[in-house]
């Protein structure tokens, strides 16, 4: 009886963290379209194999692991393209361009990525920055590839 209480209990803890969790992400901003090997999205504490359709949520944090990669498109047709040994991380995401609200501010900690701009960056270019460990990329074009190495 104890146990199956317990077990009850832990059911019920376990989907409020899936709860808060969810409630914490709010609305999608984009979408694992590519993963080859291993590769993983961490939102709001919890972290999941990426596969595609995996969502992206402002805050998430993705990881590809060696001889890995991982393609994402986000809401405003923006294309990130992760290389093997990425940490990569949305920091803020907004895009409501009838409201003028854009901007796509991230940080890439170790790894590579290829950027292709969506709408944030051809509507507005200062709204879109990749801080790296060494320094800040402003986006002024349409593509652009980053290493970083630690």
């Amino acid at each position: 009886m104890r146990r199956a209480l317990l077990l009850v209990v832990l059911s019920c803890m376990c989907c409020m963290g899936w709860s808060v969790a969810a409630r914490a992400e709010g609305t999608p901003i984009g979408t694992v379209k590519t993963v080859t090997g291993e590769a993983s999205v961490t939102t709001a504490g919890v972290r999941v194999a990426a596969a595609v359709g995996t969502p992206v949520f402002q805050g998430s944090v993705l990881q590809t692991g060696r001889q890995s990669s991982m393609g994402v498109t986000f809401k405003d047709e923006t294309v990130m393209s992760f290389g093997a040994d990425t940490s990569f991380t949305v920091d803020e995401y907004l895009y409501a361009p009838a409201q003028g609200k854009l901007r796509l501010s991230s940080k890439l900690t170790r790894g590579s990525l290829n950027y292709i701009s969506g709408v944030i960056a051809r509507l507005k270019p200062d709204a879109v920055t990749v801080t790296t460990p060494s320094g800040a990329i402003g986006v002024r074009g349409t593509q652009f590839l980053v290493k970083v190495e630690e």
